[in-house]
């Protein structure tokens, strides 16, 4: 019976090894992609919230030992780290070092620690951008051969009839399906992450030289509120 098939997983389990193949295909970058949108969502959450409270606690002490202190609770922010990263090459420094060297060197050090944290927060986002290109091209495949599958069933039995030809279509519209299934999360994602991450690195870009300039404030200044 016709109507025994017309249910999704009917359909699929009639489906042929191409478009099976598809479909896996299809579902494994789903889930891969379901899984990155998780992991990255709390991560940048987790990144903004800890900068901001961060940011706050420097601007209302201005004190780079209590500033570094209170960062050791942030370990997820990003303007934290970059923060500690300055911290460090600063206590490295020896108390005759030149000032212009020691600019220099805080500057690099904090500079560096922001490009890292950039790659950090970049990293398993290309994918997002990879399936939102490709699903559903690869969706457009299992669509032309579940058609093509129909063509040769009408050409084997010489008929039309919608018995015939309802397996290819079926198969068709279910490989169409997957790929926009598997595509639009991503492209979301992938959108959602881009402006996020963009307005942390903005943040690190701006307030990096504040950091820099606060390690070479003479210490009797840095006695905060």
């Amino acid at each position: 019976m016709l109507d025994s098939k017309l249910g999704i997983f009917g359909l699929v389990s009639d489906a042929g090894p191409v478009v099976l193949f598809v479909l896996f295909v299809l579902l494994f970058f789903s889930v891969v992609s379901w899984a990155i949108i998780a992991y990255k969502f709390g991560y940048v959450r987790k990144s903004l919230g800890e900068s901001k409270v961060f940011l706050d606690f420097f601007f209302d002490v201005y004190n780079v030992d209590k500033a570094f202190t209170e960062s050791e609770q942030y370990r997820h922010g990003s303007l934290p780290r970059v923060f500690r990263a300055g911290y460090i090459e600063y206590r490295a420094l020896g108390e005759k070092s030149d000032i212009r060297q020691a600019r220099a060197r805080i500057a690099r050090a904090i500079k560096r620690e922001a490009n890292l944290e950039g790659k950090r927060l970049s990293s398993l986002i290309s994918f997002l951008a990879t399936v939102g290109n490709t699903a559903p091209f690869i969706g457009l495949f299992g669509t032309v051969w579940g058609i093509m599958t129909s063509f040769q069933n009408i050409g084997q039995s010489q008929s039309a009839s919608l018995a015939i030809v309802a397996p290819g279509i079926s198969e068709a519209l279910i490989a169409t399906a997957a790929g926009l299934a598997a595509a639009i999360p991503a492209v979301i994602g992938y959108n959602y992450f881009s402006q996020q991450i963009g307005s942390i690195e903005h943040d690190l870009e701006e307030f990096s030289p504040e950091f820099a300039a606060a390690f070479l404030i003479e210490p009797s200044s840095q006695q905060g509120i």
